[in-house]
């Protein structure tokens, strides 16, 4: 026990020693900043972090230490990155993301755009948020949306972001990325699906089942039950107008019940989606960078090296700066191979002295970071 205790206090010397020759450094990389913020050079220099290592690597005097050491300075440099962030935007640099931040988001004599149909969740949502008598327009497809927004032929998008069973419209997700547009707003639309046929059919004539994959997902219990062959279509409110258009007793469509309304069809069964409770969350887009001033979440995309620890290193701009996240997601990149294009969402506001650090981290360490929205 005696030895133990004799060790112990070597650690605790030793330890002792590390604190003040760590101290010693990040006062050191604080001249470091103040070098940078007069020469206009960037922080992030993987070329020099790299060689130092390899050099301190080779000091080590075995692999296993050698090893460690690589990890131990990795983390050590990612503070010192850190810190020169935070130092920098106190001076004045990078302490702006962009966003005009406004009291309320404007809704009077506006144009809005939605995907679908009549009848579809997406007019649903639109007037929920913008109010019934709001001009607004349909289009055929989410990039449609995308294209006439940003083509100005409207001044906003209400698009479906999220399910709460069937997860994120993964198209949606990459158009954000695609055009130079941002969330201004979120909010939830409740999802209850119907089956619908035409007048006089039951559901014993049915033999095939019409909506968007989406739907499909939300309605797989149910529809596992009955056997019925499921066909993938452009939305839910389209679908139901096939059916009406079909004329078919052997068809159905899974959609809301205000759809059975426009396009005169029967109710065949209610609620039919698995989840009680299920939601689906809609964003509000613009092409304009604002932000509510009570904004409390961002999200950003990025793609980063393919390398072992980059997601890491990227998450710590978050944890540094005490950022809480919510969520997060993967997407493939298009014609590269084992590529990823990560989506983040956390809380915070733009003038946020923490978020301001973690946006430059990830917008210096990371490749073609969007910040796609704050609201």
């Amino acid at each position: 026990m005696d030895k133990l205790l004799e060790i112990r206090d070597q650690i605790d010397n030793a330890d002792r020693e590390l604190v003040k020759y760590f101290e010693r450094r990040m006062e050191l990389c604080k001249d470091v900043a103040e070098y940078k913020l007069q020469t206009g050079k960037p922080v992030f220099d993987r070329k020099r972090e790299l060689e130092k290592i390899e050099k301190l690597r080779n000091i080590a005097s075995d692999e296993f230490y050698a090893h460690c050491v690589e990890e131990l300075f990795e983390q050590i440099m990612s503070m010192s990155r850190k810190m020169q962030y935070a130092l920098l935007r106190e001076e004045g640099v990078n302490n702006d993301i962009g966003f005009e931040m406004v009291e309320e988001i404007p809704k009077e004599d506006v144009e809005v755009i939605y995907q679908g149909m009549p009848g579809a969740y997406s007019q649903q949502a639109t007037h929920k948020y913008f109010g019934k008598d709001v001009s607004c327009h349909y289009v055929k497809t989410f990039r449609d949306a995308m294209i006439e927004l940003s083509n100005g032929k409207g001044d906003y998008a209400v698009l479906p972001f999220e399910n709460s069973t069937a997860g994120i419209v993964t198209e949606v997700f990459d158009l954000m990325v695609e055009y130079d547009c941002y969330i201004l707003d979120t909010f939830d639309i409740p999802i209850d699906h119907a089956v619908l046929g035409i007048k006089g059919a039951t559901l014993e004539d049915i033999n095939k089942v019409y909506s968007h994959k989406q739907a499909l997902a939300q309605s797989e219990v149910y529809l596992d039950g009955k056997g019925w062959d499921r066909v993938s279509y452009l939305n839910t409110a389209t679908s139901a107008k096939l059916v009406a258009d079909t004329n078919d007793k052997s068809v159905a469509a899974i959609a809301s019940e205000k759809a059975a309304e426009i396009y005169g069809l029967d109710i065949l069964d209610r609620h039919v989606n698995s989840a009680y409770g299920n939601a689906t969350k809609f964003i509000v887009v613009s092409r304009k960078k604002i932000a509510r001033k009570d904004a409390k979440t961002i999200c950003i995309s990025f793609e980063m090296p393919h390398e072992s620890g980059s997601l890491y290193t990227m998450l710590s701009h978050l944890i540094y700066n005490d950022i809480n996240m919510t969520m997060i997601q993967s997407r493939p990149i298009k014609d590269r191979n084992w590529q990823y294009r990560f989506y983040i969402e956390f809380e915070g506001t733009a003038h946020q002295s923490g978020v301001v650090n973690a946006l430059s981290g990830i917008n210096a360490e990371a490749h073609n970071m969007k910040i796609l929205g704050n609201y």
